[in-house]
This record gives structure tokens, C-alpha cells and sequence, in this order.
């Protein structure tokens, strides 16, 4: 298929469809909800700067640093996550390239690419938007690469392969299902050249420094590890897994099909086989692991190019059907954006609790159902939470000797963000603000944040060790994953506070 548009009009619709995508990313929220609670922890980490931390990599940090850099506002930390959407999908665009695709093909995978969950990854300054920008860029440069032989194209996919790695360790389940895909397929003449190992060796090189904060802190990823499988991967079944796959590209599922058949009668595809076997390995490896279904949307984009090119050759000039397919794609995509999306006011969800119960969105990661979707609750009450705290704050006469503790990072990571203090410092036993507290000076009062349900520290073993004991105010957003949340201002300490803390932490480290 040969293109016979000028370049300048690809051109034009690629970067057509570039905004379109960064700007459906601040449309399609409503003014309602604030920010995520792991974006706050993110964005904290700038203020924290290291080789690793104990829940994630440390290539996030340094985005919250430019960030940081630009004035920390809402803009700049939807803009990230959107622009790593739309430069994933750009890849998309050059991959239906490579694959002797035309311009409609490349449409068409923008437009499947918009049309899909990308669409809520990238609202969310989190790791996954750049998670599946890392293993898009990967798949095309090893595609690159078997159709070049060109060793530049090892050291690229090297290099992203690395970031991906900087960025989120489930890169390593990618790796480990494009190993056995290649072996088993005429590609593994790959492993002859020694390129390759130079690649490796520059990958090794770049995340050199996490690994060896890995191993100085005896692996905190392996912990953090067994911790989600306990608490949250052992909710979910293997056949929502797999379901979830589905839904997540139901308007885009012709192009999907499209991609299964190519790879299965197609004869330009044949030589690709790996890249269908990569997917099959991946998928499977997530599903024995019990992983979560977003774990695998890295998989999806060559998918969609690969499906793109397909079903344009089949369709061929048959305008009435590209029509037919635009449409099916974009007006299924338009009717479900009330549920994939946060565009619903809490009251308005709650009115079709029955459409979003249907799809398994109200379920969170408890496996049980609840008002809203777990994402849409952690943009609630935040504001809320860090005002109540601001009044405890200011009650505080020597506010260089207190300390906010706080239950969770998200409570932690909110009050950071939202508060008028900027140097508040609040932490937790929690994540990384186990290893961010600051104990230089002798602690006074405390500024302890309960959960809803917790005891009242005046009625535990607070009470004989400070002067007084003031409940300050309780969270009361309706629809916060917070509700009930209460802040308490503990005054003049009777004990050596900083002891009772460090001892504190470091149960909570060995727990770890």
C-alpha cells in the first residue's frame, strides 16, 4: 500500500491528532475531581530525590521534578501523563509505517488509539502512561531492527527498555515474553550478533544505579511485591483478566480481530510472528502471576497498528466500510465515555449506579462494589483534608518541632500538595514516607491524621504522654475514599517523641 498524500498533509493529521489527545486528556475530566492519590505520592518523591524508592523507580521523580520546576500546578501534572499518551500513539503511527501501511491505516490507529482506555491511563500522572509509551517504542525498534539489521535500532530498543525498566519494573514481564517468542521463530538468528550484547550491556549501564539501591536496601520491591499480592492481586480472578482485556477495547475490537486473523492467513505478517507470540507469552505470564488487566495495556498498541494495516487491505477501497468502521469505532467509544471516563459528577454515577455496576467498574481493589469507581473516590476530599489540617497547623506555635503523621501516603502526599504551608513535611508509616520523616529536633506536638473507624487517640495510649488532646475536624466529602477521616492535634509532649517515632519506623521496616 503506498501512500499518495503529500507529506506535509500526514504530517498535518499526525499533529492533528497529537492535540487532539492531549486535549481530550483535560476535557474529558470534570472540574470536580481533584487529583489522584498516587499522583501526590509522585509528585512528593521530587522533594526526595534517589537512585530508587521502595514503591516505585525513579525515573517518576525526576518528571515531578521538571514539573516541580514549572510550578508544580494541575496543568503541568495532567500534561505528562497526556503527552506520553500521545507520543505512544505516534509510535503506533510510525509501526503502521513500517508495516508498508497507508495514510487511512495510520487514522485508523489513531483514531482506535483515542478510542480506547489510553484515553483514562493518560489522565493519571502515575507510571502506566509511560509504561506503555516504553513498550510501544520497544516493539519498534526491534521491528526496526528485522527489517534493517541495523545495530542503531538494538541500542534504542536497549535504551527504552531500560527507561521502561527506570519507570516501572513490569517491563521485565515484557522481556521475559519477547525471549521465548523470538527463539522459537527464524528471529533468533538475533542472538548471534553482537550488538545485541552491547545493547544489553548499555541497558545493564543505565539502570545500574536502581539495582544497586535495590540490593543496598535488601530488594524493598520484592516486600512491596508480596504486599500487593496479599492485599489486593489475590482479589482478582483469571477470567476477569482476561475479560478486562476485552472491555478495554470494545470499540477497537474489529481492528483487534483484524490483527488475530493477519497474524493467523496474512503472508506480509508471517514474518512478524513474534510479535503475536510476545503478546500470547506476556498475556499469559500476567495471568498465571494474577496481575491486574492494566498491567498488560502495553501489549495492545502494535496490536492496533498491526490490525490497522490489516483490515485497510481487506476493506482496500471500500469507503462506505472505512465510514461504517470510523464510526462504530468513535460513536461505541462516545456512548462508554461516561464510564471510562470522569466526566460524571459523583450524584450523576450514583443515579446509573446500574450502568457502571455492569461493567465491573464500581468493583475496587477490596473485590467488592461500591458508590463510585475506586479511581473517581481517590480524587475526592483532598482539598477538604489538607484544610482541616492547615487550621491544626496554625494552632502550632513552634511549627518547627511538629510532625503531621498521617495514615496513608495519599493523606500524606494531599496535605503536601494542597496545603498553604508549604513546608509542612507530612509523612506516614506508609510507602515512602516511611523514610521521610524528620527527626533533627526535638518533636513537641504531633498532628495525627485517624481513618474513619480508628479509635480516638484521647481513648488510647496518646492520652498520659501530651499536655492536651484536640479533635480539629472530621473529612466529610460524601463521596471521598476518606470520608470520616479525622484530624487530632496533639500538644505538648510529655515523652521523647522522636524515640517513640524512630521505634515506631523501624517496626514498621521490619514488618516490611
Amino acid at each position: 500500500m503506498k501512500n499518495r498524500y503529500p507529506h506535509f498533509i500526514e504530517f498535518g493529521l499526525l499533529v492533528f491528532f497529537f492535540l487532539l489527545k492531549i486535549v481530550l486528556s483535560y476535557v474529558l475530566v470534570n472540574n470536580v475531581y481533584e487529583l489522584h492519590r498516587d499522583e501526590f505520592l509522585h509528585l512528593d518523591q521530587a522533594n526526595h530525590l534517589a537512585a530508587g524508592f521502595t514503591s516505585v523507580p525513579p525515573l517518576m521523580s525526576l518528571f515531578s521534578l521538571i514539573i516541580q520546576f514549572l510550578g508544580n500546578g494541575v496543568f503541568w501534572v495532567k500534561f505528562f501523563p497526556a503527552f506520553f499518551g500521545a507520543l505512544t500513539m505516534v509510535f503506533a503511527w510510525q509501526i503502521v509505517g513500517k508495516l508498508k501501511g497507508n495514510l487511512f491505516a495510520k487514522c485508523l490507529v489513531a483514531i482506535a488509539f483515542i478510542c480506547s482506555v489510553y484515553i483514562r491511563l493518560n489522565i493519571l500522572y502515575q507510571p502506566n502512561s509511560f509504561d506503555v509509551l516504553a513498550w510501544t517504542a520497544m516493539f519498534y525498534y526491534l521491528i526496526g531492527y528485522f527489517e534493517t539489521n541495523k545495530p542503531g535500532m538494538l541500542y534504542k530498543f536497549a535504551i527504552w527498555t531500560a527507561l521502561g525498566f527506570l519507570n516501572k519494573y513490569n517491563v521485565l514481564f515484557l522481556v521475559l515474553g519477547i525471549l521465548p517468542a523470538i527463539l522459537i521463530t527464524p528471529r533468533r538468528s538475533i542472538f548471534t550478533n553482537k550488538h545485541l550484547y552491547f545493547a544489553i550491556g548499555l541497558a545493564l549501564l543505565i539502570i545500574s544505579p536502581n539495582v544497586i539501591w535495590q540490593i543496598k536496601h535488601n530488594f524493598p520491591v520484592i516486600s512491596h511485591m508480596k504486599e500487593l499480592a496479599e492485599t489486593q492481586l489475590v482479589n482478582i480472578k483469571r477470567i476477569d483478566f482476561f475479560k478486562e482485556q476485552l472491555l478495554s477495547f470494545i470499540s477497537d475490537i474489529f481492528l483487534l480481530l483484524a490483527a488475530f486473523v493477519g497474524f493467523a492467513i496474512y503472508k506480509p505478517f508471517r514474518k512478524y510472528s513474534w510479535v503475536i507470540l510476545s503478546y500470547i507469552f506476556t498475556l499469559l505470564i500476567f495471568s498465571y502471576f494474577n496481575g491486574k488487566s492494566y498491567y498488560a495495556l502495553g501489549l495492545y498498541p502494535v496490536l492496533l497498528a498491526f490490525g490497522s494495516v490489516y483490515i485497510t487491505e481487506v476493506i482496500c477501497k471500500r469507503y462506505i466500510l472505512r465510514t461504517v468502521l470510523v464510526l462504530f469505532i468513535v460513536g461505541s467509544f462516545a456512548y462508554i465515555i461516561p464510564i471510562m471516563m470522569p466526566v460524571y459528577t459523583p450524584e450523576k454515577i450514583i443515579a446509573n449506579h446500574k450502568r457502571f455496576e455492569r461493567v465491573g467498574a464500581l468493583r475496587w481493589e477490596d473485590g467488592k462494589n461500591h458508590d463510585l469507581p475506586q479511581d473517581f473516590a481517590d480524587m475526592q476530599g483532598w482539598k477538604a483534608l489538607a484544610a482541616i489540617v492547615d487550621v491544626a497547623y496554625s494552632k502550632v506555635k513552634d511549627k518547627a518541632a511538629v510532625v503531621v503523621r498521617t495514615d496513608n501516603y495519599g493523606q500524606a502526599g494531599a496535605i503536601n500538595y494542597y496545603s498553604k504551608y508549604r513546608n509542612i513535611n507530612a509523612v506516614s508509616y506508609n510507602a515512602d514516607y516511611l523514610y521521610w520523616f524528620k527527626l533533627d529536633r526535638p518533636v513537641k506536638d504531633l498532628i495525627l491524621i485517624r481513618e474513619a473507624g480508628e479509635e480516638d487517640p484521647e481513648r488510647k495510649k496518646e492520652q498520659p504522654f501530651f499536655e492536651k488532646i484536640s479533635k480539629i475536624g472530621e473529612l466529610k466529602s460524601p463521596f471521598a475514599r476518606e470520608k470520616g477521616a479525622t484530624v487530632f492535634l496533639l500538644e505538648g509532649a510529655k515523652i521523647d517523641i522522636n524515640r517513640r517515632l524512630k521505634l515506631e519506623i523501624e517496626e514498621e521496616k521490619n514488618d516490611n
